[in-house]
């Protein structure tokens, strides 16, 4: 049952409400068994009639329950409470009709207490203590007593006749009788101290271990996300690596191609062609250097990762290599005043690779005249970066993934890029979130603990 208790999930909500019903036939079974033990059985004397009327009120109830499970409504946490608070009163209502608070059986409050607990947050357990601690405070005072079983006091007349402990017979006997209604108060007060106690233990303990419960499922549900990111991460590059071979061969091909067709076409009688020649070439050259680059990166990268570097000159480490992409791009740099000048960071290639690759798509979505704006801001201990471009926005299926996955965007691409990128954020213990701002354009913004850089840093 523990497995299913997500109170804020309209599925296990849904879940606990069936539970509820199954507990409540549970319920009506054994209670209509205990009426018939007692009259047919035993032959106590308890008021028979009224008992089933309850009965069949909680059967009536338990329908309606079995009738709102059918039906597409989302069951909310309040439901669930008012649901366990009618199964108080029904038992309320039977002890009531069987001596009250002095039935043996009073315990079964501790049941609601108990489910509330595990179901719904600890508020609502607090709640259903003050519930169930009323219900049995009203019946100590108000109820229907159970037939009298309790042993009476010998006639000690009888076993040892003597005339002066025949006349202290009635002293002795009223003496007892006062004596009896003293311990049973003493009784009563305890069974409802003890149940106040246990019901305070049962809130905290109980609520306390369902928090933990769903916190693990939480943080399961979390590491098997993570491990289905790294299970792309891993078939994304090797894919990569076999596009790595085999463009290898057609951009050779290619390159020699515009080599031989410069040489068949002079520069001086063909300038036009020589420079869409020179363009091919360069975007030649641009494949064959990032094929290399990943190529190396593999064997280089353990080296790479232990570059310790100050967060000012890897900044600028970044934006050179992006200019190198993009060098007609307008870019407004904002460096926060209270940076901290002394913070540093391991440089991955990984992450220099992601940043570029958000730089990349901000200014390819931005308007050309506005450009894009970069702002920076680092201490000691975390490093944020904002990125905003001035174009269309996300898309929606962007903005519902946050990259978690690739996504097959209305306007172009894959989602390849941010994917990676929030991958080997997430892996330095960072964050990357994505939004539309409301006066046009996109935002990424990005938050990376240099305090687990700093660590790292040590390892090695």
């Amino acid at each position: 049952m523990l497995s299913f208790v997500l109170p804020k999930s309209e599925i296990s909500a849904l879940q606990n409400l069936k539970w509820l019903f199954i507990l409540r036939n549970m319920m009506i079974l054994g209670e209509s068994f205990l009426v018939v033990m007692f009259v047919y059985i035993l032959n106590i004397s308890i008021p028979e009639q009224q008992l089933w009327l309850v009965i069949v009120a909680i059967i009536a109830f338990n329908a309606y329950t079995s009738m709102r499970l059918q039906t597409d409504d989302p069951v909310t946490e309040l439901e669930i409470f008012s649901q366990i608070c009618i199964d108080v009163l029904s038992i309320a209502g039977l002890l009531y009709l069987t001596g009250g608070a002095s039935n043996p059986i009073t315990w079964v409050f501790l049941l609601p207490l108990i489910i509330t607990a595990i179901m719904l947050p600890q508020s609502y357990a607090w709640y259903m203590v003050i519930l169930t601690t009323s219900m049995y405070t009203i019946l100590i005072g108000f109820n229907i007593p159970l037939p009298s079983i309790e042993p009476h006091m010998p006639n000690t007349g009888l076993l040892h006749p003597s005339p002066i402990m025949m006349a202290n017979e009635e002293t002795m006997q009223k003496m007892h009788a006062i004596s009896d209604n003293h311990y049973y108060n003493l009784h009563m007060f305890g069974m409802w101290f003890g149940f106040v106690f246990s019901a305070g233990l049962v809130a905290f303990f109980v609520a306390e271990l369902a928090r933990m419960l769903k916190h693990r499922e939480r943080s399961l549900a979390e590491a098997r996300e993570n491990a289905l990111r790294d299970e792309r991460v891993v078939a994304l590059g090797t894919l990569a690596a076999s596009a790595a071979h085999d463009m290898g061969t057609p951009l050779g091909t290619i390159a020699i191609v515009v080599h031989e067709l410069m040489q068949d076409y002079p520069v001086q009688l063909y300038p036009e062609i020589n420079e869409k020649m020179d363009i091919l070439e360069n975007q030649v050259n641009r494949c064959k250097e990032a094929l290399s680059l990943m190529s190396a990166s593999a064997g280089e990268m353990r080296a790479e990762s232990g570059t310790v570097m100050l967060v000012s000159d890897y900044i600028d480490n970044v934006l050179y290599q992006w200019r190198s992409h993009k060098p007609t791009a307008k870019l407004h740099l904002d460096i926060d005043p209270g940076i901290a000048v002394d913070a540093q960071l391991i440089a991955e290639r990984t992450l220099t690779h992601a940043l570029i690759n958000v730089l990349n798509n901000a200014a390819e979505a931005s308007d050309p005249e506005r450009g894009i704006e970069f702002y920076v801001s680092w201490s000691l201990s975390d490093l944020t970066i904002k990125i905003r471009d001035f174009g269309s926005g996300f898309p929606d299926e962007i903005i519902k993934f946050n990259g978690n996955q690739p996504v097959n965007s209305k306007n172009k691409g894959l989602g390849v890029g941010l994917f990676l990128a929030h991958s080997t954020i997430h892996r330095m213990g960072g964050k990357i979130n994505l939004s539309n701002l409301e006066t046009g354009g996109a935002c990424v913004e990005i938050n990376l603990p240099l305090s687990m850089n700093t660590e790292i840093k040590n390892d090695l």
